[in-house]
């Protein structure tokens, strides 16, 4: 199968100019109609993205120089400049890569030995530099949902020494089983609730590893999804001093071998998760209960990258309008029931990086924006963000002056939908601007309707939005409006249950995508008002993001 789709192949068809609209959203009577976006463009850029010849998008793989040249390649046919420094199209990221090896682990609990096969009963990894790990007999004990949080007048350790300690911990945060405590935002998770937050906290207080107990509803994916994550090599940003930010031992272990191990310390798993959603609760130690953990680990250092284009503002060029999308996946794993070993990752993210090429070639195709238009393939986003992270915290183009941001991940591949979700409802002035372009098509905004998964803290935007860039990510949601209603939902729910990182995601020539045509719409829509305007979105009243902000609002005058 071929590996490039020809530009002139991509270019082919007529290409609209961009026109004024009059004040209910139709064209001019006198002016052509504007630049549209063709479903059948992107389905064809999924289609090579996810092929196995790209093996799945793997990081620091052959597959990166695939799509590095496959993505500036499109850009530029589209109209777009190099937009990385010194007229490249990449912004380099040097990661740590971790890669795990003859993992032997085994629980000890009420005199027995419980032994842990690797993938089955645990998920174990690091991100600590090394050669080696080596645990034997390290103490468990309990801390909840592992959160410190002053703020909130919460404290799970309670002032006790962690160092040394395997801490088991509950995935999300305690409003998650009982929103109407109300200490962390009801059932909207916080950052608290992720796993990242989990780790973090576990080295700041000096822990030799952390076992995070699975359980599908608070994570919101199965156990599949999360040895698929963190059964291959593991990647993070290279750290001054990684002993300070990370523990030895990353584990997951599923639930009931944790269940039983509680049992086997004389203690009810239960109870303690009822008991560790109020802030009264102090950590519990697993009597006679210890970890062994052994592995090899092969360190080294990667280099990968994020792809930058550049549509320079005409008058403004100066001041960036950010469209966002991560073009990485899991790669090559262990094959499935089938014998599929390629983790194609055809809507995460290969649709979401397709909607960043028709938005480049509609942006192209108009006249020339005031303001710059920048779109970024984030690298590294399954290994945690660590593509965005970068960025943000090496910005190409200064994030003072950037005025807003889109962000797209896992796109919609069922059809037209009733609604435009927003994740991260409530915090930034671009949700009035959504509800506005939402309701050009006969849509309505509606909140995030799974706030409990995170989402907010699980893709691109969120390093930037933490540093003070107002940032958008909407997906479309709710009812389907075209029949076969029944059909589009079992194949939207049956990607969430048995696709989700994992071997079967991939591309489908019957996909509708009419659905991601409209999402695709809404953010050009409001990116290019913006690029063609003065104005600054902010952030709302009480929004923890605005304090970022603020500081640097005499830029923006």
């Amino acid at each position: 199968m071929r590996l490039f789709v020809s530009a002139a192949a991509l270019a082919a068809g007529a290409l609209l100019s961009a026109c004024a609209t009059t004040e209910g959203g139709a064209p001019s009577p006198q002016a052509p109609l504007p630049p549209s976006f063709e479903a059948t463009r992107l389905s064809e850029h999924t289609r090579v993205l996810s092929d196995d010849s790209f093996q799945g998008r793997g990081i620091g793989t052959p597959a990166e120089d695939l799509v590095v040249r496959y993505l500036s390649e499109q850009y530029a046919a589209a109209g777009f400049e190099p937009g990385g420094r010194n007229g490249s199209w990449t912004q380099d990221v040097t990661l740590n890569r971790f890669t795990a090896s003859n993992i032997r682990a085994s629980l000890k609990a009420g005199g027995e030995t419980i032994p842990l096969n690797q993938g089955q009963q645990i998920v174990i990894s690091t991100r600590l530099p090394g050669s080696h790990v080596s645990l034997a007999d390290a103490p468990l004990v309990f801390v909840g949902y592992g959160i410190k949080a002053p703020e909130r007048n919460w404290d799970d350790f309670k002032g006790q020494d962690m160092r040394g300690k395997i801490l088991v911990v509950l995935v999300n945060d305690a409003d998650f089983e009982e929103p109407a405590l109300d200490t962390f935002n009801g059932r909207a998770m916080t950052y608290y609730g992720r796993w990242t937050y989990k780790y973090e906290e576990a080295a700041r207080q000096g822990a030799a590893g952390v076992i995070i107990v699975h359980e599908t509803a608070p994570a919101s994916y199965g156990w599949a999804t999360v040895n698929n994550s963190w059964s291959g090599p593991q990647f993070d940003i290279v750290r001054q001093n990684a002993a300070a930010e990370r523990v030895p031992v990353e584990s997951w272990i599923q639930r009931d071998v944790a269940v039983d191990m509680f049992r086997k310390s004389g203690l009810d798993f239960e109870a303690l998760k009822a008991q560790a959603r109020s802030r009264d609760f102090r950590p519990v130690t697993l009597a006679g209960a210890s970890l062994n953990a052994e592995f090899d680990v092969a360190t080294s250092q990667v280099t990968t990258r994020n792809v930058i284009a550049r549509l320079p503002g005409a008058t403004h060029p100066d001041e960036t309008v950010l469209f966002t999308a991560h073009w990485d996946h899991i790669g090559v794993g262990e094959p499935d029931a089938n014998g599929d070993a390629i983790f194609n990752g055809a809507v995460d993210n290969a649709t979401g990086t397709a909607g960043l090429l028709e938005l480049a070639r509609v942006f192209g195709a108009g006249p020339r924006p005031e303001r710059s238009i920048v779109m970024i393939s984030f690298t590294a986003e399954e290994s945690g963000l660590l593509g965005s992270e970068y960025y943000a915290a090496n910005p190409v183009y200064p994030l003072e002056t950037t005025v807003a941001g889109f962000n797209m991940d896992a796109m919609n591949v069922y059809g037209r939908v009733s609604n435009l979700g927003i994740i991260g409802y409530g915090q930034s002035e671009l949700d009035e601007r959504l509800a506005a372009a939402a309701q050009r098509q006969g849509r309505t905004v509606e909140p995030d309707g799974n706030p409990a998964a995170g989402s907010y803290f699980r893709s691109d935007h969120f390093p930037l939005a933490k540093r003070g860039v107002p940032m958008a990510y909407a997906e479309g949601g709710g009812e389907f409006r075209d029949e076969p209603r029944a059909a589009r939902n079992a194949a939207r729910d049956e990607y969430g249950s048995r696709r989700y990182h994992q071997a079967d995601d991939e591309w489908s020539a019957d996909w509708d995508l009419a659905g991601q045509v409209e999402d695709l719409e809404v953010a050009y829509w409001i990116g290019l008002d913006l690029a063609n305007s003065r104005d600054w979105p902010g952030w709302k009243a009480g929004s923890e993001f605005g304090p970022a902000r603020a500081p640097s609002a005499a830029a923006r005058r």
